[in-house]
């Protein structure tokens, strides 16, 4: 007997994999999961996951980082036990008082919930913050929070199996297949051989564009290499993301915080065939810059620290939707993945099932990229 729902592969184990999967799931599809490595392994493994929208950016972006935050608090409210998910606000400074007031004013007009703040009245606002370290300008986002990746993806694949999802994990690399007529109709892997699908879903991060090539569609890729650390566990008291000029900074559920930045993106050394490292000394570098953010400025020792690609597409916009050029095949491709995880999963999953294309999704098209 032949099912009445499709069948749905989704070649990626990162969040947004996870999201669509279990959106999928829950509508009837049957979905199959593949990932080359374990869940996580990649980008949503080492992200900084802030959830925001602070900042300028396009309104369309704004619009749909917003609804992203709104499903998030509808988690949270359902979940409010959960340490891993908070909304304790986020704070902002940069060396450039001018620009910071700037920021501050563009994000008031668009009523993003924005309060100046600074080294005299920090602690009105967020705990345990080195008023030291502070300028006399800085914002504070009460709205912002922050969720760790991991956690989330192991709450929502409890979920994904009790729905009868499979999860083919260390598959190695995989592959779109077509029919015929140039409909996605599979993935072929390269440790699991083939499966026959209805619709395909790209959502490996950085991987993505490098996957669709083969289908003939060009997506461009900005993705740079980066970096989280992640420290042992002590006592800090820190509750809010903080992104300065040379650290960011967010609690972890362990009693740890995971710290990122840029600046040490010229330090990392390898390549994709030998693996990445970088120097201890650019780590503690890092850390030191992490400590007098923090209250006391406490030694921060390094538990473990992950390198690889951030996703970003070269224009800095996500890019989600259907391939025109290859029906029935999907991507979702974006920097702020874990802000989007949620939403993007359930409006995806509407296009995939229904054929209706969302209006929100419209500026976000594949198709933009081609010549």
């Amino acid at each position: 007997m032949v099912s009445q729902y499709p069948s749905i592969a989704i070649i990626g184990g990162g969040v947004i994999g996870v999201s669509v999967g279990v959106h999928l799931l829950r509508q009837g599809a049957r979905v199959n999961l593949f990932t080359e490595g374990e869940l996580a392994s990649g980008a949503s493994g080492r992200s900084l996951s802030w959830l925001n929208s602070a900042g300028e950016r396009s309104q369309a972006y704004h619009a749909l980082r917003m609804a992203g935050i709104d499903r998030y608090r509808t988690l949270y409210a359902e979940n409010p036990e959960c340490d891993w998910l908070r909304f304790d606000g986020g704070l902002f400074w940069s060396e450039d008082d001018v620009s910071v007031r700037e920021r501050h004013a563009y994000e008031m007009a668009h009523a993003y919930h924005s309060r100046l703040t600074g080294s005299a009245d920090v602690a009105r606002h967020t705990p345990n913050v080195n008023t030291e370290t502070l300028p006399d300008t800085a914002i504070f986002n009460p709205g912002e929070g922050w969720v760790s990746l991991p956690h989330l993806i192991d709450h929502l694949m409890q979920e994904f199996r009790e729905l009868g999802g499979e999860l083919i994990a260390r598959c190695g690399k995989a592959s779109v297949t077509r029919d015929a007529a140039g409909h996605a109709n599979g993935v072929d892997t390269q440790h699991a051989g083939h499966y026959p699908a209805d619709r395909v879903v790209v959502a490996c991060g950085a991987q993505t564009p490098e996957v669709v090539a083969p289908l003939g569609v060009t997506i461009a890729n900005a993705s740079p290499l980066s970096m989280l650390v992640v420290t042992k566990p002590l006592e800090h008291g820190v509750e809010c993301v903080m992104n300065t000029p040379r650290a960011a900074i967010r609690p972890n559920p362990t009693g740890s915080l995971a710290v990122d930045h840029d600046w040490y993106e010229a330090y990392i050394e390898g390549d994709d065939n030998s693996g990445y490292q970088i120097s201890e000394v650019v780590i503690e570098e890092l850390l030191d810059e992490a400590s007098r953010l923090v209250k006391g400025s406490p030694r921060l020792e390094t538990d473990n620290y992950k390198i690889g690609y951030k996703p970003i597409p070269g224009d800095g916009e996500p890019v989600l939707g259907e391939l025109e050029a290859v029906p029935g095949c999907f991507v979702a491709f974006t920097h702020s993945g874990a802000t989007l995880a949620l939403v993007v999963g359930e409006l995806l999953t509407d296009e995939i099932l229904s054929g209706a294309k969302n209006p929100m999704l419209e500026t976000f098209r594949p198709e933009r990229f081609r010549t």
